[in-house]
């Protein structure tokens, strides 16, 4: 993986006004505005906005920095949905009809944007969405650049034999409908453009509201390089204001072939509920099993790091761990040591009514991955400034484990034994199919909660984001489709097989 360049907030500040000062003065032709309806958003409040043009205004929150980008002025971005499609179907007439050679470059110039600009997006998408750490977003970020796979996957297969040749091939849906989440912005679109463009494909996004800033702004940077390599305009696109009612219309506008959207149970339902082909990314609750023959030192840094990275906002992240009962003493002393915390007594009453909702199965959104510091100081702990994740022990009934809370608060349990560790994890993991780990070094426990778990990512004496080939082996990607059965997504779910069979003739042997 490349060197990952870490930029101070004044820096990311000289960097925009920049950007923005050069929009503002050579404005793209386009459409005339159209007033704009109040909007819902998805899940989260959205942040304040912005008038075209007007310089962005620093937010309170984020000391600051700012995050309030002129987003209608970028290549790719527009006022209205069927506006979007339209322009994709035409940028996707061009790609169909170009060749291979080319559709490589753009893929090669897409990771080379993404690489490029990862410092700037990493600390606007934390500025905007006040989600998550820069410093694991420069990673995740990088990743999707360097290992989200092109053309490369897509691999025509032939069959030769006593009555001709056959050859199967992968083609390209047409335009694709994505949904993005606030907790992923930028690594869900750089992962999926890429995918769907190495597949030959036009993507039309509706992002979250509440990241539609940086959001845009990749967009916008994608196509101003697709364009300058000689690919056609537009075949990334996405809405300068994404509302539920434009999701709507990406959902049932008869130009979309295939809807990919990755985010909550709501989204997910609606797209399922479409009428069309759907890949759905839905929700987690990972839990780790710790068993009394583990390595406890490299499963407390395992734990403490993955469930740490990013506050825990990534859906595969570490959510809960059950440890038998003759090691978890031992377990939760090595995570204090290498960055956790545990909370206990009257605080544990404290931080749920902090951080989990009045229905005891949702997190408090306004504690959604924030930094775990912020979250102990808030209930009258000051913690060592090292402090990546609590640690809240409980039963397998207490909402620390039951929910997702995505921010870096994980649930322990004690079992007796590694028998009902296995058991328990899968109930708390709710049947979502997922994501899993374990640590142990006796292959047979290992081997039963493999089987027994059935998540799409299980990990072995690992952090969960060695599955997604962070530190691990293997193609990366941000959409884990497990509702809909494709895993971890590439350009292989985005296309369609095509036969072409030629009779008698072509067998050389």
């Amino acid at each position: 993986m490349s060197r990952m360049v870490e930029l101070d907030e004044a820096k990311i500040a000289e960097i925009v006004g920049r950007v923005v000062e050069r929009l503002v003065t050579k404005e793209p032709t386009r459409e005339p505005e159209k007033p704009s309806k109040a909007r819902e958003p998805f899940c989260a409040p959205a942040p304040p906005r912005y008038e075209p043009g007007e310089k962005a205004r620093p937010s309170a929150s984020s000391g600051g920095a700012p995050y309030g980008y002129v987003a209608k002025r970028m290549p790719g971005v527009f006022d209205d949905m069927d506006k979007a499609i339209e322009a994709a179907h035409r940028g996707f007439r061009t790609l169909e009809a170009s060749s291979l050679e080319l559709r490589a470059k753009i893929v090669e110039t897409m990771r080379e944007v993404a690489r490029r600009e990862t410092p700037t997006i990493s600390q606007m998408a934390v500025d905007e969405t006040g989600l998550g750490r820069v410093d694991d977003k420069l990673k995740k970020n990088s990743l999707v650049a360097n290992k989200t796979p092109g053309l490369e996957i897509l691999r025509p297969v032939a069959y030769s034999g006593d009555h001709g040749l056959m050859i199967t091939e992968r083609a390209p849906y047409g335009v694709i409908g994505a949904i993005t989440p606030t907790t992923n912005p930028t690594e869900t679109i750089i992962c999926n453009a890429i995918g769907m463009v190495a597949g030959g494909n036009a993507v039309v996004f509706n992002v979250h509201p509440a990241a539609e800033g940086v959001s845009n702004y990749l967009v916008g940077k994608l196509n101003e390089a697709i364009v300058a390599v000689g690919g056609p305009e537009n075949i990334i696109a996405s809405m300068a204001k994404p509302t539920i009612e434009s999701a709507g219309t990406l959902m049932k506008h008869a130009g979309i072939r295939l809807l990919v959207v990755t985010g909550g149970p709501a989204v997910v339902k609606a797209a399922m509920n479409s009428g069309k082909r759907a890949i759905a990314a839905g929700p987690g609750n990972p839990p780790v099993v710790v068993d009394e023959t583990a390595d406890l030192v490299r499963a407390a840094k395992g734990i403490v790091s993955g469930g740490s990275l990013d506050n825990c906002i990534v859906c595969t992240a570490e959510k809960e761990i059950v440890a038998v009962a003759e090691i978890a003493d031992l377990l939760k002393k090595y995570c204090v040591e290498h960055g956790a915390y545990e909370v206990k007594g009257p605080h544990v009453e404290r931080l749920r009514k902090l951080v989990v909702a009045e229905d005891g199965l949702h997190p408090n959104k306004d504690w959604v991955g924030k930094d775990a510091t912020k979250i102990l100081d808030a209930i009258g702990i000051k913690a060592p400034a090292s402090t990546r994740v609590i640690i809240v022990e409980g039963d397998e009934q207490s909402p620390f484990v039951q929910a997702e809370l995505l921010m870096p608060v994980l649930g322990f349990v004690r079992v007796p034994s590694a028998e009902e560790a296995i058991a328990m994890a899968k109930r708390v993991e709710h049947y979502f199919g997922h994501t899993a780990s374990m640590y142990s070094t006796n292959i047979d426990n290992l081997h039963k909660m493999a089987r027994s778990i059935n998540t799409s990512i299980f990990t072995k004496n690992a952090p969960t984001y060695a599955g997604l080939g962070l530190g691990g082996e293997g193609y990366t990607s941000f959409t884990i489709a497990s509702p809909t059965g494709e895993g971890l997504t590439n350009a292989t779910h985005f296309t369609r097989e095509r036969r072409c069979s030629l009779v008698d003739s072509f067998r050389i042997v």
